[in-house]
């Protein structure tokens, strides 16, 4: 009802909560379930938040959340405790407690980013960033005013509790994802497993955040971080944890906030009124100040300001930790407690409504800005034709895929002409049916194709012409067959006869446990037609597996892969090293870890890249490298009756001199 007046939803959920809730209609109790389900639904919005951040991004402007946090804590309690202090005579630490209430912020607006795919803007970086600073510090007040008002902040208090803390932060960050990977690994079948795994992370930090003195959301926030690299954005695990979180334990969270409202007594204790609007005009001032502050430091746009201001002004989890702790020793009365409950319902409305505002503008401006990566868009091909491989080769797919362009992924099957053709079909269809199933978990769109040629390599030929392919992916058993042939007769036909990117690929591991992605580039790669495209791929796979990328060519090349890395989006993170051979790739093996992806850049015969020694690779990789995935790349070429531009021609031959 409310969207028809362009008010979000997140709103109509916790006005349901206000209407249907005890202090209202009294249709819904807040008993023990909608409590323990509203929990879990404001640790989820917290996990998202730092699983699906940009870790490269949040190492980047770190230093700007810090800014950013310690401006959204200083001010608004700064502002806060005076105002009480003097203007409602509140003693000293009743005063500090309440003017915590309107520091720290929780993400409620969250939900309308992601939704917007602002995830991975800057000023979104660095306000998740400084929630974590702010609510921490926060809670470290409320932890120092509750044991001095108990008399116990003696020396030992405070080694205990910064020991408690740095224990805890190690945990999480360090021996959670170690976990995590081993478990991926065994649980790669088995989806169901996975989300049930996530979900034991989450609450096992949350837990142990409590037992180390500060608040749940916390430990859900460094869980999102900590899964982060594991769990790429564009996984059917991903997708599960999106829709069960958006669609059942978020939205009990919203409805359980709602119900603390008890318009009633509010509207009949002048004190609760007094306190309430004073609240309720600080808290949104003290917050916009914080967020124009950052963006006078930082040059952001007015946009980003008023971002960054809408999704730090929502007010619920650790709000409600401060009044209620402060209630329960006696220092804060029943009118503060619903001064902070129509807090929560007020910050609410303008963090959703500033959010959902400000979000469009800044998405439609974005989407103007993102620069064309490619011409055309990616319609990406995988030949089915080992059932093991079908789930790993799609799940490449899918993160190999331009998030820019809608094109459907093609899973292929080929079946040759002859008097089993019936019989094959059968079989093919099954595996294909499986296929769309696998894909369908990722939310996105999947076109199966099935060809009956004389071969499997003219049936693959003609799926690339009839769909306008840009990409190939395959499998490969890294077995070599003949010595006259590079792979085999299906894939050398295909590099022989099609100009597109093909990816030839042996992934052993799974591939959210990729650790790094070792990149070997040859001479004169970036005169090719294809560079920036594979450049593109690269990327995006980095990104999607949070997996840090090692480029290895002549230093020429690098300085070329290094302006065209730095031009375009998205940030990774990487290093550039020298070699003098693509011969050195038979020797890099004791440099790699178990978990590395060796990524080879190559190319067909007669281009510019060219040179015999490719052709020996794939041998090298099969026989050497046999613990490690790995994928050859064949980028897209010129055709035969194309000519390389003069320019282009003449920096090859110089570069070959030199």
């Amino acid at each position: 009802m409310l969207k028809k007046f362009n008010i979000p939803g997140i709103v109509g959920l916790i006005v349901a909560g206000v209407i249907m809730g005890p202090n209202g209609f009294h249709i819904l109790e807040r008993d023990a379930s909608i409590v323990l389900f509203g929990t879990v639904g404001l640790l989820y919005i917290m996990f998202q938040a730092g699983l699906e951040i940009d870790m490269i991004d949040f190492k980047r402007y770190k230093v700007r959340s810090v800014v950013f946090g310690t401006l959204t804590f200083i001010i608004p309690i700064t502002v806060g405790t005076l105002v009480f202090l003097y203007l409602h005579d509140y003693d000293i630490k009743p005063a500090i407690l309440l003017a915590s209430m309107f520091a720290p912020h929780t993400l409620l607006a969250y939900p309308i980013i992601s939704r917007l795919g602002l995830s991975k803007n800057e000023a979104v970086t660095i306000t998740i960033g400084g929630t974590l600073i702010t609510d921490t510090a926060v809670l470290f007040v409320l932890a120092i005013i509750i044991n001095s008002t108990k008399g116990t902040t003696d020396a030992v208090f405070w080694i205990v509790m910064v020991l408690k803390m740095i224990a805890f932060v190690g945990v999480v960050l360090w021996l959670f994802p170690q976990i995590a990977k081993w478990m991926f690994k065994q649980l790669e079948s088995e989806k169901g497993a996975q989300y049930l795994f996530v979900l034991t992370v989450i609450f096992a930090a949350a837990f142990l955040s409590e037992l180390a003195g500060m608040e749940a959301i916390i430990g859900a926030f460094l869980a999102g971080l900590a899964l982060n690299p594991l769990i790429p954005h564009t996984s059917p695990l991903m997708n599960r944890i999106e829709f069960v979180g958006n669609n059942i334990f978020i939205p009990f969270f919203l409805i359980s906030t709602g119900m603390l409202v008890d318009l009633k007594t509010l509207f009949t204790d002048t004190n609760a009124m007094l306190i309430a609007a004073t609240i309720i005009v600080l808290s949104p001032l003290t917050k916009y100040a914080a967020a124009f502050f950052t963006q006078k430091v930082f040059g952001f746009s007015l946009l980003q300001r008023n971002l960054i201001f809408g999704l730090s002004s929502a007010h619920a989890a650790a709000t409600l930790a401060v009044v209620l702790a402060g209630y329960e020793i006696g220092l804060l009365g029943e009118s503060a407690l619903n001064g902070a409950v129509v807090l929560i319902l007020s910050s609410s409305l303008v963090s959703s409504l500033s959010t959902e505002k400000v979000g469009k503008k800044l998405a439609i401006l974005e989407s103007r800005r993102k620069p064309d990566l490619s011409q055309k868009p990616d319609k990406i091909l995988v030949p089915i034709g080992n059932p093991k491989t079908i789930e790993r080769l799609l799940d490449l797919a899918v993160m190999l895929k331009n998030p820019l362009h809608k094109a459907p992924i093609y899973p292929l099957a080929v079946v040759i002409d002859n008097e089993h053709a019936e019989e094959e079909i059968y079989k093919k269809n099954k595996m294909l049916q499986e296929a769309i199933t696998h894909a369908s978990a990722t939310d996105n769109d999947v076109q199966l194709v099935s060809k009956i040629d004389v071969n499997v390599a003219s049936g693959i030929l003609r799926a690339i012409k009839e769909l306008m392919i840009t990409e190939v992916i395959l499998g490969w058993n890294a077995k070599i067959t003949t010595s006259n042939r590079i792979f085999g007769s299906v894939l050398d036909n295909l590099l022989s006869n099609t100009d597109e990117m093909i990816l030839v690929c042996k992934l052993i591991q799974p591939l959210n446990t990729t650790g790094r992605l070792v990149v070997i580039v040859p001479t004169n790669a970036e005169l090719e037609r294809g560079f920036l495209r594979w450049i593109r791929a690269v990327k995006l796979l980095s990104t999607q597996l949070g997996a840090p990328i090692i480029f290895r060519a002549r230093r020429r090349t690098l300085n070329k892969l290094k302006q065209a890395v730095n031009s375009s989006k998205p940030a990774v993170e990487a290093t550039y090293q020298q070699y003098t051979s693509l011969n050195e790739i038979a020797n890099m093996k004791s440099e790699l870890k178990k978990d590395d992806m060796v990524v080879v850049i190559s190319a067909r015969k007669k281009t510019i890249s060219y040179n015999s020694n490719m052709d020996y690779v794939p041998r090298v990789l099969s026989k050497d490298y046999k613990e490690n995935s790995f994928i050859v790349v064949y980028p897209e070429q010129y055709s035969e009756h194309q000519t390389v531009p003069v320019k282009q021609a003449s920096m090859a031959y110089e570069e070959k001199e030199i």
